[in-house]
């Protein structure tokens, strides 16, 4: 059969769950992808790197539950690349390894269709590792075998070598098994594999959510029903358990299963996502902010055109630096145009936005609010000087109010807006499902945003048990005029101290998990 010299089909390894353990070509698919046609395993974080314009089919499975079977699946791939697709089917791991990617394959290969395989990192490696089990150890074993725990080990096909694995194989993973962990259990040691072997049981590994138990092969069956573990999860089974209580590093993570509402902008909410994310927390992002330029760009054209005779710019947030600068250029002008203008910031994170566009800031004061940048102004000779101060279309007067007291010139331009953006369908269905263990804020229009966009029966679930973390003290005052009660805010207004202030909250209150 001649082949389909248009589409083309990438069966991509998404990893284990962590989103950093994509490989660098899994990702570069994903962002030129026409369609992907993603499982349950898969990240859903890692379907942000996919253009706006691309298809999405779902096509989870879970024990008892399939969004669709393995036929229809091959069928949406094989007519998505038949209508001149460039189709990434995302499958968690990797997909020769129990993930049926290897059938997938055929169905490409029969119907003529182009295909690709690209590795992903194999959870069957990478989910012991963050529990602290290394499968292979000189001091332990020198072999390790994968297994597909599920499926009826009682049939003819494919029988397991049941005896060869007890007794010749050091270090043995069971995926997809935990409906069968009793039996696997019985027939190792009826084939003389010691009782006494131990035993991890890891679910939902690299995770925020991962957790994991341990026992032997005589008692674990019971543990996992005691602690009411269901899949997804790994078995590991082999004396290399035992080195878990030296090198188990993942799940000493101060923040590990917490998850934490982000209110940021999208774009802006990278940073604090990573800090989080680093310290174990699970991050459910949703923007209550979108910024765009304003309406009417008049103003901010006036001034700059006359740049050139300001004394001083003063910024307030990374997205006036922003909006500000790219404005500047679009309209022809580069970095020279702002002349021998001094440029002040109001904080750190706005300071560093400064420095991003190679250009050096003479003012932050130590205290970061517009009434820090005042009182750091008020130390100078201001009188007569004329200062330009690019913002949000609606502000706060403090800080041109103070100027103005010291005899400034202060000429305020709008460079941009924020609006209310619609609540997505899949932070929803989060939000109605789990429990949220912070919710953070970190601006005024987060806050009165938060209430606008999100329903009332909702947003009641999430604060009856969330715990409220604002940036600063004026975000703060917008929370608690909310009728919210604050109860992590960190001594100075940035991102690190939020995260750190976070961290110190569950590790001072001992909550649990």
């Amino acid at each position: 059969m001649e082949k389909n010299r248009t589409g083309k089909v990438y069966l991509v390894g998404a990893g284990p769950g962590d989103p950093g353990l994509l490989t660098l070509r899994g990702k570069r698919l994903i962002e030129r992808a026409d369609v992907i046609i993603y499982d349950r395993l898969a990240s859903p974080r890692l379907l942000a790197f996919a253009r706006p314009d691309v298809e999405f089919i779902y096509v989870g499975k879970r024990v008892g539950r399939h969004v669709a079977n393995q036929d229809e699946i091959n069928s949406y791939i094989v007519k998505k690349a038949s209508e001149g697709k460039m189709v990434v089917r995302l499958k968690g791991g990797d997909p020769f390894i129990f993930g049926r990617g290897g059938e997938e394959a055929q169905v490409m290969a029969e119907s003529g269709i182009d295909f690709e395989v690209v590795p992903g990192v194999t959870s069957a490696i990478a989910v012991p590792a963050y529990a602290g089990v290394p499968l292979t150890h000189r001091e332990h074993t020198a072999s390790v075998a994968f297994i597909t725990g599920h499926r009826r080990f009682d049939t003819k096909e494919a029988p397991v070598q049941w005896e060869g694995l007890a007794k010749g194989v050091g270090t043995l993973v069971f995926l997809m098994g935990m409906t069968n962990l009793s039996h696997i259990c019985g027939k190792l040691m009826e084939h003389g594999r010691s009782p006494d072997t131990p035993v991890a049981v890891i679910r939902w590994g690299t995770t925020p959510f991962h957790r994991s138990v341990t026992g032997t092969l005589s008692n674990i069956a019971d543990i996992v029903k005691e602690k009411g573990f269901k899949p997804p999860a790994i078995i590991v089974i082999g004396t290399v358990v035992a080195l878990r209580e030296q090198l188990n590093w993942f799940e000493r993570l101060p923040l590990l299963g917490r998850r934490i509402l982000v209110t940021r902008t999208r774009a802006q909410s990278s940073e604090l996502v990573r800090l989080l994310e680093r310290r174990g927390a699970g991050c459910v992002e949703c923007p209550a902010i979108e910024v765009k330029p304003p309406d009417d760009l008049s103003g901010l054209d006036a001034a700059i055109s006359k740049l050139g005779t300001y004394d001083w710019i003063v910024f307030s947030s990374p997205n006036a630096v922003k909006y500000f600068l790219e404005r500047v250029f679009e309209k022809g002008h580069d970095i020279r145009v702002l002349g021998n203008a001094r440029i002040a910031c109001v904080g750190a994170s706005t300071a560093d936005c400064i420095k991003g566009y190679h250009l050096d800031v003479d003012l932050v004061p130590e205290n970061f609010r517009a009434e820090g940048l005042v009182e750091a102004f008020s130390r100078l000779d201001m009188d007569s000087r004329k200062v330009l101060v690019p913002r949000a279309a609606k502000a706060r007067e403090v800080l041109p109010r103070g100027l103005e007291e010291m005899g400034a010139e202060v000429t305020v331009a709008t460079a941009y807006q924020t609006v209310t953006p619609e609540l997505r369908q899949d932070v929803v269905e989060i939000l109605q499902d789990e429990d949220v263990d912070v919710l953070t804020f970190t601006s005024s229009s987060t806050v009165r945003n938060f209430f606008k966009m999100v329903p009332e029966k909702l947003r009641e679930r999430i604060l009856s048990r969330a715990k409220i973390a604002c940036i600063g003290p004026v975000t703060a005052r917008t929370a608690e005029e909310q009728g919210l009660v604050i109860d992590i805010q960190p001594e100075k207004s940035t991102i690190k101290d939020m995260v750190d202030a976070i961290e110190a909250y569950f590790s001072n209150h001992g909550e649990s998990r």
